[in-house]
């Protein structure tokens, strides 16, 4: 019983190949895949091989120019040039690297040595005046003035700093601040005269005081605050506010 049923079931599946034609199966094993290409399980069953890329049905020569060399990638030219050249149509040029220069760090321009700038015709030195430096920023004239002078034109001029003054952290401005205890008037440092009842403040204040608390400033002296019934001082103690539940009017503070 068990080999009639084997017997039948190898004639079924003879039937079932006899109903298609040989050809069809030649083509399924071989003709799909063109020439330079190989065999794939996915996509279109094949894929071109390196140095190829499709063109309609088929896989074509990738025609990589001298100076280049092949990249596998599916898109694009197919081919990129060597470090120191640039695709130039369908050819690499070589990058012409002027006197104090030098390739940058991906291969495909050139910068200027540290003490040079890029100009028209190539890398051209950076004048430094004297009493200035080198510095190291792409933008800008290249150098910077030392401590104690800040650049005017092409040049780098002392700070002239007043009596009672100290050098400034910065080249902007006059390059100068006073000490504590005076203040900027003109080219000069004056003295800061502080009211009675008033102290020496940080530079961010212009009087250069500030009142204690219970006063306020009026003019160049510290009154003290006055307040009326239900009020009490503020934050800054140089002001008053009404107490709750009562409310300003004008100055009172009423309910």
């Amino acid at each position: 019983m068990t080999l009639r049923l084997h017997f039948c079931s190898a004639l079924i599946v003879l039937s079932v190949l006899a109903a298609f034609p040989a050809p069809l199966f030649a083509q399924n094993l071989s003709a799909v895949t063109p020439e330079n290409a190989d065999a794939t399980r996915y996509g279109r069953g094949w894929e071109c091989k390196p140095g190829y890329r499709e063109a309609g049905d088929g896989c074509s020569a990738i025609n990589v120019p001298v100076n280049a060399y092949l990249t596998n990638r599916s898109y694009g030219s197919g081919w990129e040039c060597h470090r120191g050249f640039l695709s130039n149509s369908d050819a690499c040029t070589a990058i012409k690297v002027p006197a104090n220069a030098f390739l940058n760090a991906t291969g495909d321009h050139w910068q200027c040595e540290r003490g040079f700038r890029k100009n028209d015709n190539g890398c051209a030195a950076i004048k430094v005046p004297a009493h200035g430096y080198l510095t190291d920023a792409s933008y800008g004239s290249g150098w910077e003035c030392e401590r104690g002078y800040r650049p005017v034109g092409e040049a780098c001029v002392a700070i002239k700093v007043p009596k009672n003054g100290y050098l400034a952290g910065t080249e902007f401005g006059s390059g100068w601040e006073c000490n504590r205890g005076y203040r900027a008037a003109d080219d000069d440092c004056v003295a800061i005269k502080v009211p009675k009842n008033g102290y020496l403040a940080d530079k961010t204040y212009s009087l250069g005081w500030k009142c204690n608390r219970g006063y306020q400033a009026n003019g160049n002296n510290c009154v003290a605050v006055a307040m009326p019934a239900n009020a009490h001082l503020d934050y800054t103690g140089n002001d008053w506010e009404c107490s709750p539940p009562y409310s300003q009017r004008q100055d009172r503070c009423v309910r």
